[in-house]
């Protein structure tokens, strides 16, 4: 008989499994107009998508893993072009859409995250009794408390395929920082070279780290390469935004 303790244990060795060969990718913060289609979609959501799993080596116990996507500007183009097309969007409604996402790029820095692992009720970021504190960091010192997150508790048709590691198994939130602090220094620094979440408490620390490419403008070409490295699969009335 399988018993829920070689489960888990079966869980985190695919997992650990799963996560090796992977290579870095670079991203980049630089606003501006993107040529995304539908189908670019996928290849840009693995682009900003992140996965760390925090787990006793000694036990094969999975305390943690978490995925999350940070919904950049660039991430929030690519979005955009595949909910028009699923839902058949006009040009205008298209458009409508696209400038108020990308407005609140300007506002405060998102995440989409999923986790799973230990106890689920200690798993949820959103209570007082969390076994984990949220921060956003980045290499130049920064560290900034969320300013709100969100439990997903019942997952929309939208959330369960735009971001398909958020299976049934999973609690998903929308993780939310101010892009500045209160005296006005960005959270995200200009110079960083990196940055990411860090999920802290008693049973270890875990980091999900996004590297920058220091060319803005290289980084958005290779961006746009990497999401049509695939052959592109025909799509009725596609239309770029």
């Amino acid at each position: 008989m399988v018993t829920a303790a070689w489960l888990r244990r079966g869980l985190v060795v695919a997992a650990l499994l799963g996560s090796t060969g992977c290579s870095t990718q670079l991203v980049n913060l630089n606003e501006g107009p993107r040529e995304y289609v539908a189908t670019d979609y996928e290849n840009v959501l693995r682009t900003w998508t992140r996965t760390e799993h925090l787990f006793a080596l000694s036990e094969l116990d999975n305390f943690l893993t978490a995925t999350a996507t940070f919904e950049s500007w660039d991430f929030r183009w690519a979005y955009v072009a595949r909910y028009a097309q699923d839902y058949r969007l006009t040009i205008e409604q298209r458009q409508k859409l696209l400038e108020k996402t990308l407005e609140e790029t300007r506002q405060r820095h998102q995440f989409f995250v999923a986790t799973f692992g230990g106890e689920r009720k200690y798993n949820d970021l959103s209570t007082p009794n969390s076994a984990w504190i949220v921060r956003l960091i980045d290499d130049t010192g920064n560290e900034t408390a969320p300013e709100e997150i969100v439990a997903i508790t019942k997952p929309n048709a939208l959330e369960r395929t735009y971001f398909p590691y958020n299976t049934v198994w999973r609690q998903a939130f929308r993780i939310r920082f101010p892009r500045a602090t209160a005296e006005g220094r960005p959270t995200i620094s200009p110079s960083a070279k990196w940055f990411g979440l860090r999920f802290a408490g008693a049973q270890g620390n875990s980091e999900l780290v996004w590297q920058l490419n220091e060319d803005p403008a290289e980084a958005v070409e290779l961006e746009q390469e990497a999401a049509r490295a695939r052959p592109l699969r025909p799509v009725r009335g596609r239309g770029r935004l």
